[in-house]
C-alpha cells in the first residue's frame, strides 16, 4: 500500500517483530483483500471474539499522526481524499459479521497526511512515529479481555 494507507499494515510488522502475542491472537495484514477474509469468518463455525482493524483516515479537525477510534457506522463510504475506500463493501461484511454473531469490531484509525498528486511507497513522519503508540493501545486492549 502506498503512502499513509500503509498504516495498518506497519503496526502489523511492528506487532510481530517487536512483541510477543498469545496464542489466542492472530495479527494478519489483509492489504486489501480483507474481503475473502471475512466471507470465511461469516460462514466460519468459530467466530473471533474481537476485532481490531488499523486504517489510515483523512478528516477535518485532525493532526496527523493523532490516533482515535472510529465506528464502523462512521467510517467514510468514500475516504476524504475523493478516493474510493478500498474497504467499502468489507465495512458491510463487518456490519453483518458484528451484528449476527456479537463480534466486537475495532477500528483504530490515524490521521494521515492530506495526499500529494503523487503518492509514493512509505509513511508520512507522523504516521510512522505513531505506529509504537497504536501497537501499546492494541496491546492494552488484547490484555484487557475488553471489547
Amino acid at each position: 500500500l502506498f503512502g499513509d494507507d500503509g498504516f495498518g499494515p506497519a503496526v502489523v510488522d511492528y506487532l510481530e517483530t517487536h512483541y510477543p502475542l498469545p496464542e489466542t491472537v492472530l495479527v494478519q495484514d489483509m492489504g486489501t483483500s480483507i474481503q475473502e477474509f471475512l466471507f470465511d469468518l461469516l460462514i466460519a463455525p468459530l467466530k473471533p471474539k474481537r476485532i481490531f482493524i488499523g486504517d489510515a483516515l483523512n478528516l477535518p479537525g485532525r493532526k496527523p499522526g493523532d490516533l482515535f477510534e472510529i465506528e464502523l457506522s462512521q467510517f467514510p463510504q468514500r475516504k476524504i481524499s475523493g478516493r474510493p475506500a478500498h474497504q467499502f463493501t468489507s465495512i458491510n461484511q463487518l456490519q453483518d459479521l458484528q451484528g449476527l454473531t456479537g463480534t466486537s469490531i475495532r477500528i483504530l484509525a490515524v490521521q494521515g497526511q492530506p495526499l500529494p498528486d503523487m503518492v509514493l511507497p512509505g509513511l508520512s513522519q507522523a504516521v510512522q512515529e505513531a505506529i509504537p503508540r497504536a501497537c501499546d493501545l492494541l496491546l492494552e486492549e488484547i490484555g484487557s479481555g475488553k471489547n
